[in-house]
């Protein structure tokens, strides 16, 4: 009869067997079960103590203590001592690896502990994280493929650039949802690959850190590297409108794109019709004028001398701010801007003037088209004093003028005797005519009855504002005063403050 088999020796480990229950469902149950398989005893120890095991627990407690030590020869022992220990361990069937215990999965991106994910979950976690892995590979030797490519002279295949395209939106994505983090569009073009962003910075104990949108700062951040490398290219024209889409008040990239455009000599009305777009989208927006300005400066010397195109030029830009003031009769950009193109273009015509006419007839409380009309007709240098200050006299302008716009602003008066616009403008042709306000004293007064008593009727507190200095000028300052305590009492008590004060310093002129 063959010998018989040697009986193994079974484990004498004193774990208590319990009855198999359900199986772990998050991460957390599954590494407290790992961690009490590979702890033998330590479940005993949480619910009866070390004095509560019985001595073969204890033993087993204390060989499975001692492994790691051993195992790193922190604890000498002699070379007979030590192989019956690890006898023992294996004969015990002592795990000779041990989780620790209270082990952190840590946050994911939402700030979510990883450890109660159910174990599905965190099985799809691994396999996108194995997927991001194998993208990354793929996209790291297709890097290691260009610069070799670009080093031998030859053309890179269109295909391989097609396939890092799709790879780079499937990294984006499974970047972002693994750890948040958003991938923009740029460090995903390939075109840019060559350009590290310069990220914007604010020190750690800054007041009030400004939240800029993700999209925002990367392009905002390759903005900043291109500029430093002081490139002018295409694709950083490209570049400055992408940030202009997100901030047109970004004066910064104005200025660089302008840079652009001188050095790459590109076509400026191609560059007016792409503004167009823009400042109808932007209406209120100062840098899109302050560009176009800069635009016409380049681009007038080119075609000074050709009548013919600098009327077609005067026509197109007077057909846009047309079109920007029907969305906005009154925007101060487009009006300075209009002032700046009838000086640049020598547009000191009829046309001009009706056009702006027309706005006032429109409106006749149009503020901006009243302090258009007075740039136009009174800084044409063909009738007036170059470079001399708005409201001082100036001699070499027609009698004939001043009596038309005296008239023009009489006649809209008569039709809106409380718009101060109208008075103001009348104000102003005065001065320029050198003629004192009592020329238009008897009209002034058309427009006040009874002043001071009971039947008192005032159609225009402007007019009563004016006979003030009317009155000043002509020495009776008592009757000029009393307009003034007419304001501040019944026809403009808003501005009580100011009557009274002009009514000291005119009591103080007569004392």
């Amino acid at each position: 009869m063959p010998p018989k088999a040697k009986a193994v020796t079974k484990p004498s480990n004193p774990e208590p067997k319990d009855t198999p229950g359900p199986g772990p469902e998050t991460l957390n149950d599954r590494t407290s079960q790992r961690y009490y398989q590979t702890n033998p005893v330590e479940k005993r120890i949480e619910e009866a103590g070390f004095t509560g095991l019985t001595p073969a627990e204890k033993k087993v407690y204390s060989y499975t203590k001692l492994i790691q030590p051993i195992a790193d020869h922190k604890i000498p022992l002699s070379n007979k001592t030590e192989r019956e220990y690890w006898k023992q361990v294996t004969k015990e069937g002592l795990p000779i690896r041990r989780l620790r215990q209270g082990y952190c999965w840590g946050k994911d991106k939402t700030g979510h502990d990883i450890g109660a994910y159910q174990l599905d979950k965190f099985d799809q976690l691994l396999i996108k994280q194995a997927q991001l892995a194998a993208l990354d590979i793929h996209h790291r030797q297709f890097l290691i493929n260009r610069r070799k490519a670009i080093a031998s002279g030859r053309d890179f295949l269109d295909e391989e650039s097609a396939q890092e395209k799709s790879r780079r939106k499937d990294m984006a994505t499974l970047n972002k949802d693994l750890y948040g983090e958003i991938t923009g569009s740029l460090s995903n073009n390939l075109d840019w690959d060559d350009v590290i962003p310069i990220p914007h910075s604010e020190p750690d104990d800054a007041l009030s850190k400004i939240a800029y949108p993700d999209d925002y700062a990367e392009a905002t951040s390759y903005l900043r590297a291109v500029m430093a490398a002081d490139e002018c290219s295409p694709r950083c024209l490209r570049l400055t409108e992408h940030v202009i889409s997100m901030n047109p008040a970004h004066y910064t990239v104005w200025l660089y794109r302008f840079k652009i455009i001188q050095t790459l000599n590109l076509p400026v009305p191609e560059e007016i019709e792409w503004l167009n777009q823009v400042a109808l989208a932007n209406l209120k927006n100062y840098q899109i004028w302050h560009h176009r300005q800069l635009l016409l400066d380049y681009y007038f010397p080119s075609i000074d001398g050709d009548e013919e195109t600098i009327r077609a030029l005067g026509r197109t830009e007077t057909q846009f701010i047309n079109n920007m003031l029907k969305e906005d009769s009154k925007n101060y950009h487009v009006w300075s801007f209009r002032q700046y193109l009838v000086t640049k273009l020598g547009m000191w015509n009829i046309t001009e003037l009706a056009a702006t006419q027309n706005l006032i007839e429109d409106d006749v409380r149009n503020n901006s088209a009243w302090a258009h009309r007075f740039f136009l007709v009174f800084s044409d240098p063909s009738v007036a004093t170059p470079d001399l200050p708005a409201t001082m006299h100036d001699p070499k302008i027609p009698r004939s003028l001043i009596d038309r716009e005296v008239d023009y602003a009489k006649e809209k008066i008569a039709l809106a005797p409380q718009n101060q616009s109208s008075w103001n403008y009348l104000r102003g042709v005065l001065a320029k005519g050198g003629r004192d306000l009592s020329n238009v004293r008897d009209f002034s007064e058309s427009f006040i009855s009874n002043l001071g008593a009971d039947s008192e009727d005032v159609k225009s507190s402007h007019a009563l504002d004016l006979l003030v200095d009317v009155y000043h000028q002509a020495g009776d300052i008592s009757k000029a005063v009393l307009c003034l305590q007419r304001l501040w009492e019944k026809w403009d008590p808003v501005r009580e403050g100011y009557w009274k004060y002009r009514a000291s310093e005119l009591e103080e002129t007569k004392a």
